[in-house]
């Protein structure tokens, strides 16, 4: 009687463990979305009752990650390029790719700066700036941006000098807003979050100084929740989550919205 039992309550655990799992997913998501991803999960959760787990990090890192078997769902990179190849090497769900908006970089200084940021990507020369933040441009596409824009302005063989490399443009945010640097290039999404909006100063930097930051989304083939990502990846197209992100700074195509 007492196996019997033990089976059966091993069996319910197992069951129940089998259904939470079933009800959540885990996100590999690019810095640039913490707080947009947030809101999106939010308002998905609330609709669905499932759990959308997000972990924030570079992109770069997370194609990495990916290739080497790391157990995510879902994708979502500041650069087309990684899902492409994941998806070219068949490690994507076949029809998973989406392209969800485009990024946009700022210089970013603390509320109590005395940087005039009228002179845009200038200011990275004001006598006054020792250090300047970027995301590592190794594998992160907002550093990779910030890089562009600099040599496009003719300063960046003299702004190189004082660089400090974030991990990722979340992380890159932080040294500024810390101190640990003086100005930053950063995401505009990161600029407009709660976090940021109301701690410091910004200048958008022309899209035509950089390449674009498209960003795209993939679910991946070893997922174990095929279902639910699925649901997630519709509901990431939907106009409610076009006009968050646009809330954030993002730029989205309206055509590929539902």
């Amino acid at each position: 009687m007492t196996r019997n039992r033990i089976f059966l309550v091993s069996l319910i655990l197992t069951f129940l463990t089998q259904l939470c799992l079933a009800q959540e997913i885990t996100v590999a998501a690019a810095a640039d979305l913490q707080s947009a991803m947030q809101d999106v999960a939010a308002r998905f959760e609330k609709e669905t009752g499932k759990t959308v787990k997000i972990i924030y990090g570079s992109s770069g890192n997370f194609f990495q990650q990916i290739q080497n078997g790391a157990p995510f769902d879902m994708y979502f990179s500041a650069n087309l390029d990684y899902p492409k190849k994941l998806e070219a090497a068949g490690l994507t769900l076949a029809g998973s790719y989406y392209q969800y908006a485009r990024g946009k970089i700022v210089v970013w200084v603390p509320q109590e700066s005395k940087i005039n940021l009228d002179q845009g990507l200038k200011a990275l020369l004001d006598p006054g700036v020792k250090k300047v933040a970027i995301a590592n441009p190794l594998h992160a596409p907002y550093g990779q941006a910030a890089v562009a824009a600099m040599k496009k302005e003719g300063i960046y063989d003299k702004a190189k000098e004082k660089f400090v490399l974030g991990e990722n443009i979340s992380q890159t945010a932080s040294f500024i807003m810390s101190g640990s640097a003086d100005i930053g290039i950063v995401a505009l999404s990161l600029a407009l979050s709660p976090n940021m909006k109301d701690k410091g100063r910004y200048a958008e930097i022309l899209s035509d100084e950089y390449p674009p930051i498209e960003q795209a989304c993939v679910v991946l083939s070893s997922s174990k929740n095929k279902e639910l990502a699925q649901q997630f990846l519709s509901f990431v197209k939907t106009a409610a989550v076009a006009n968050l992100l646009r809330q954030y700074g993002f730029d989205v195509n309206t055509s590929s919205t539902k």
